[in-house]
């Protein structure tokens, strides 16, 4: 009676005290546990009776602890399995919901990044679009082909692609000189452009334009030269100096002089004596009247003269001279001299005759002194037309050497033929040339008159110097 009283607890009251007392300390603990709630675990007294526990203090809420792998004692095993488990499920639970929001987060932001990126893509393609669009309208000429018009342009000499785009953008034949200089500079060379004047439409895409001005066939500077028989390279060189078809007249003769002609014209490659000669190319020169162009090319000047006498002479069709159809090629062969000889007999005959006619008889002069000379005491040619050649006359040589001056061509000097033509022959000498009048003339003379020169032949020098009394 005495412990009951002691105690103020009974038997079931103790009981009914402890299980109340447990619920309540589950209930605290477990909040404890799911928010992390602990402290350092308060020191109590120990109850030396039955109804103590260890831990847990006489104060009515619960103490806060620590977490702790050390579970009240009043837990068994099953409940600290069971709230170790509950905890890691909370814990992975907490840690998927993480990567969850993380991953929703990662696809906003892709997504977001996606539409930007598209964005960016859409507006650099509209523009890009827009300036590929205005360059293969002008590539194209789209715009231009609604209203064609004829400009009227001017290619300096040696331009460069960027010039030309210039000059074309300038006069309306092109809208963009950055587009065409980009296209021009991958197709094609600034070389190959002509200088000059040119009436082009402005309807023409990229590649006609710049086949139109790569070809001399389009110029409208057209200047035309009339290059008589008789003339010679340094009057040539002058003639087209004046009429504005070659602007230096040094690099004109220098041309005359070259070889760069040779491989592709064979009366060319035969030629004898090429170092003695004053100029090469005279007398295949061949006199015509021709189209040039202003500041034209000299190299493309002399191709059109060696081009006329390739197909009007070395390569001419057949005719019928001296009652057969034959060429002057083939007369040359039959002949007793070269191509080469019978150019430069023809070309004193066009500088000594009077006429057509009168180079028949003058050719036959020439040709006897050349087979008999020796023997009829005429071993020279003695034409004074070779005395002061490549000049004309005594009064051309430049004065600083005109006191001194020695021509290599000067047929009072030496036997046979000078080293080359005098001048550039007609063909009616070049025939006479081939096909003299055969006579035994061994001298001629003219006298000049009001109708003309009018020419005297002798086959003796008694009868050559009667002749010359008669014109004195």
């Amino acid at each position: 009676m005495s412990d009951t009283k002691n105690n103020n607890y009974s038997g079931d009251s103790i009981e009914e005290t402890r299980k109340k007392k447990m619920e309540e300390f589950k209930r605290s603990f477990d909040k404890s546990v799911m928010n992390n709630d602990y402290d350092e675990p308060q020191k109590v007294h120990e109850y030396s009776d039955e109804t103590s526990y260890r831990g847990y203090s006489s104060s009515s809420s619960p103490l806060k602890r620590k977490k702790s792998n050390e579970i009240n004692s009043y837990s068994d095993s099953d409940t600290k399995k069971r709230i170790e488990k509950e905890s890691q499920k909370a814990l992975k639970q907490q840690s998927k919901e993480d990567k969850r929001i993380e991953k929703n987060k990662a696809k906003r932001n892709q997504k977001m990044f996606k539409w930007v990126w598209l964005t960016m893509v859409v507006l650099v393609a509209i523009v890009l679009s827009q300036v590929i669009m205005v360059g293969v309208n002008d590539l194209l000429a789209i715009e231009r082909e609604k209203d064609p018009k004829v400009a009227q342009i001017s290619i300096p000499a040696d331009p460069s692609i960027e010039q030309i785009a210039e000059i074309l953008e300038d006069n309306g034949v092109i809208d963009s000189a950055k587009y065409f200089t980009l296209y021009a500079n991958i197709t094609t060379e600034a070389e190959y452009f002509r200088q000059g004047n040119f009436e082009i439409e402005t309807d023409k895409d990229y590649e006609a334009i710049i086949n139109f001005l790569q070809s001399n066939i389009n110029r409208t500077d057209i200047v035309t030269v009339q290059l008589t028989e008789g003339m010679n390279v340094l009057e040539i060189a002058t003639k087209l100096h004046e009429e504005g078809v070659t602007s230096d007249v040094q690099e004109f003769l220098d041309m005359c002089n070259s070889d760069n002609f040779d491989e592709e014209f064979e009366f060319l490659k035969n030629m004898e004596d090429k170092d003695k000669r004053y100029y090469k190319l005279e007398g295949y020169l061949f006199p015509d009247t021709y189209d040039f162009y202003l500041n034209e090319d000299p190299e493309s000047t002399i191709y059109k003269l060696l081009n006329n006498y390739e197909n009007k002479v070395y390569y001419e069709e057949e005719k019928y001279y001296g009652g057969s159809k034959t060429t002057i090629e083939e007369l040359v062969k039959d002949s007793d001299y070269s191509l080469d000889e019978i150019i430069i007999i023809a070309s004193i005959i066009q500088a000594e005759a009077a006429n057509e006619e009168d180079m028949y008889y003058i050719s036959s002069v020439l040709h006897n002194r050349l087979e008999n000379g020796v023997e009829m005491g005429v071993a020279q040619l003695n034409c004074d037309c070779t005395v002061y050649y490549p000049y004309r006359e005594y009064k051309d040589i430049p004065e600083s050497i005109r006191g001194t001056y020695k021509s290599t061509y000067d047929t009072n000097t030496f036997i046979g033929l000078p080293a080359g033509p005098i001048c550039n022959p007609s063909k009616t000498a070049i025939l006479a040339a081939i096909s003299p009048y055969e006579t035994d003339y061994y001298f001629f003379c003219h006298a000049t008159t009001d109708d003309g020169s009018v020419p005297y032949y002798a086959s003796t020098i008694e009868g050559h110097e009667y002749n010359l009394s008669l014109i004195e």
